[in-house]
């Protein structure tokens, strides 16, 4: 599934990987209501937000948390907000439905600090709890962002004020980590409070040895700096690449260096030429669509390639670097992908067109399709050839990584490719796509259809983004010898 941001906190958090189920819009509630209309699963009633939508969004909460011991249900949105109303009364009805016993509300807000005076307004605190109330909701436990401690005193009037317990009234203070904020929780009990509210079973306190090792990493004395040119489209919205960031970071953590990503605009390298990617340690082509900046990408990966920098292609990444290979390597002119240049001579990179519905049927698809839907989403598994650079990175013969691409390897041209000397490391699982590439005559030269820096956490990093880092750090050493 396409996912909100806050997603990958979760599973980078928590350590888990989620699914399709665990992340749906309101566009995709209306849209199955309307589609039951349809089909006359109403029998002709007034289709209405209570009950239809808020039916639909209780299923869907349900089915999310399938059969664990405690699901966690975040509603976006500010509270007032027109959109969020069907979803808020979603959850007093399904609190209602499951007794107090077994559902608790967490309302997280700002508590605002006013610098020039020197204290802190309560009152945005108090008003956005009384407007949950208006609608029927009662915060069992306040979160409360701030960016100095909050005393006693200001506690106190917040629970009396908003009829939270005072235990309930949690700290939520600006960290020089965003990893201390499990810590921080469980030195205020957070934990404990909702143990017994719930009146679970637990025999022992929380293991947050992991975080306190990720900390003591963050905060160590690093062994050196890497340069990685993260050359992209979307580079004025670091958001675009969060989870590449995070990714990144994680690996910092892992090899103890500080990894300083330079971004720099593909259309920039059009401009002005490759003189933006000197003094670089890494290379690093992220996914996107469309053809504004790809000749800057594709400038930029063969710059890694005659310069033995370590480069990195996810994605669209990868369609650069198998163009490039095709224009300057294979001699094919004109090569292409057909995203960019529908009519060229030598299409490298071609649209997917059979694709298998979800009820397990095909169809056939082209340019003038619908967008919507056509994508080769989520995880899928992957087949590493032996004796290559990326078998002895995973340490396993068959992966899975998540997808989001609807453009894929052009099958015919393999063999010119191979006969150039690039090497097809990776597979799908039927054989048929391929997911990997690398060059064995290059230092560190990787490509990959898929996007790794989903599946990457702050507690063990990625093997790919590791070695990626590490092959910066001989080439950074080798530059200054």
């Amino acid at each position: 599934a396409e996912t909100d941001l806050d997603l990958g906190h979760y599973e980078r958090f928590t350590h888990t990987t989620m699914k399709r189920t665990n992340n749906f819009t309101t566009g995709r509630v209306y849209n199955t209501v309307l589609r039951k209309e349809r089909r006359g699963d109403y029998l002709g009633g007034t289709v209405q937000v209570i009950p239809h939508i808020t039916d639909e969004i209780k299923r869907r909460v349900i089915l999310g948390a399938g059969d664990a011991d405690v699901a966690v249900v975040e509603i976006g949105g500010t509270v007032g907000d027109i959109e969020g109303l069907p979803f808020l009364e979603a959850a007093r009805q399904l609190k209602v439905e499951m007794g107090s016993s077994r559902a608790l509300l967490m309302h997280l807000t700002l508590v605002p600090y006013i610098a020039t005076a020197g204290e802190i307004k309560t009152k945005p605190t108090q008003h956005s709890v009384k407007e949950l109330r208006s609608i029927g909701l009662q915060p069992d436990i306040l979160l409360c962002r701030c960016a100095v401690d909050i005393e006693e005193s200001a506690r106190k009037k917040i629970s009396l004020f908003t009829n939270v317990e005072e235990r309930a009234v949690i700290p939520l203070l600006d960290a020089d980590s965003i990893y201390r904020i499990p810590g921080m929780l469980r030195d205020h009990h957070l934990d404990d409070f909702v143990v017994e509210r719930f009146g679970l079973e637990c025999s022992k306190e929380a293991d947050l040895s992991d975080w306190e090792e990720v900390i003591e990493r963050e905060f160590s004395e690093t062994s050196g700096q890497v340069r990685v040119a993260m050359v992209g489209k979307y580079v004025d919205l670091l958001d675009a690449y969060k989870s590449l960031n995070e990714a990144l970071k994680h690996a910092g953590l892992q090899t103890l260096t500080e990894v300083k990503v330079e971004y720099i605009d593909a259309e920039d390298i059009e401009r002005k030429g490759t003189s933006l990617l000197q003094d670089m340690d890494a290379i690093l082509v992220p996914g996107g669509f469309g053809d504004r900046g790809v000749e800057g990408k594709i400038t930029a990966v063969r710059y890694a390639r005659e310069h033995n920098i370590p480069f990195l292609g996810i994605c669209l990444g990868m369609h650069v670097a198998l163009v490039e290979y095709a224009r300057h390597v294979c001699g094919l002119e004109g090569a292409d992908s057909t995203e960019m240049n529908p009519a060229t001579p030598h299409p490298i990179v071609a649209l997917i067109t059979e694709w298998q519905n979800v009820d397990g049927s095909t169809e056939q698809r082209d340019e003038s399709s619908d967008k919507g839907g056509t994508m080769r989403l989520g995880a899928q598994p992957c087949h590493l050839e032996e004796g290559s650079m990326v078998r002895r990175i995973y340490g396993e013969e068959t992966i899975h990584e998540r997808h989001r691409h609807r453009y894929e390897i052009n099958n015919n041209y393999l063999d010119r490719l191979r006969a150039a000397g690039m090497r097809i490391v990776g597979w799908s699982a039927d054989r048929s796509l391929v997911e990997m590439i690398e060059l064995p005559d290059h230092p560190w030269f990787v490509a990959c259809q898929f996007h790794p820096e989903f599946t990457s956490r702050p507690r063990r990093g990625h093997p790919l983004f590791t070695s990626y880092i590490e092959a910066a750090i001989e080439h950074a050493r080798g530059e200054a010898s």
